[in-house]
C-alpha cells in the first residue's frame, strides 16, 4: 500500500511558477512508475507527466517545453516543476503511482495506475 500527498498548489498569475511535490509512504518508491494528471471543472481527468522507474520522461504535449518532472527516490518524492503556467493549466492536480509494468508502454493511462493522491489545487489568472 502506498500513501501520496500533494502539495505544492496555489494561485499563480499567467506566466509564473510553480513546483508541485508528492510525497510517498512505504519502503519501496523507487519501484514505482509515477504520473501527474490533472482534472478541470467540467472536464475529464488527462495525463500531464510520468516519470519511469529509470527515470524515462513523459509529458503531455500541452505541457512540454513548460513543465518538467522529476523524482527523489532517497525521499520518496516525485515533483512536477510548472514554469510559463497558461489560465487552461487551471485544474486540480494529482499525484499516482504504478506498479505495473505496463506502465512503461502506457504511462498515459490513468487505469495502470494504483494508487493516487488527494489532488492539490492549482489556479493560473490572467
Amino acid at each position: 500500500q502506498v500513501q501520496l500527498v500533494e502539495s505544492g498548489g496555489g494561485l499563480v498569475q499567467a506566466g509564473g511558477s510553480l513546483r508541485l511535490s508528492c510525497a510517498a509512504s512505504g519502503r519501496t518508491f523507487s519501484r514505482y512508475a509515477m504520473g501527474w494528471f490533472r482534472q478541470a471543472p467540467g472536464k475529464e481527468r488527462e495525463f500531464v507527466s510520468a516519470i519511469s522507474r529509470n527515470e524515462n520522461t513523459r509529458y503531455a504535449d500541452s505541457v512540454k517545453g513548460r513543465f518538467t518532472i522529476s523524482r527523489d527516490n532517497a525521499k520518496n518524492t516525485v515533483s512536477l516543476q510548472m514554469n510559463s503556467l497558461k489560465p487552461e493549466d487551471t485544474a486540480v492536480y494529482y499525484c499516482a503511482a504504478s506498479r505495473s509494468l505496463r506502465v512503461e508502454l502506457r504511462p498515459s493511462i490513468s487505469n495502470e495506475y494504483d494508487y493516487w493522491g488527494q489532488g492539490t489545487q492549482v489556479t493560473v489568472s490572467s
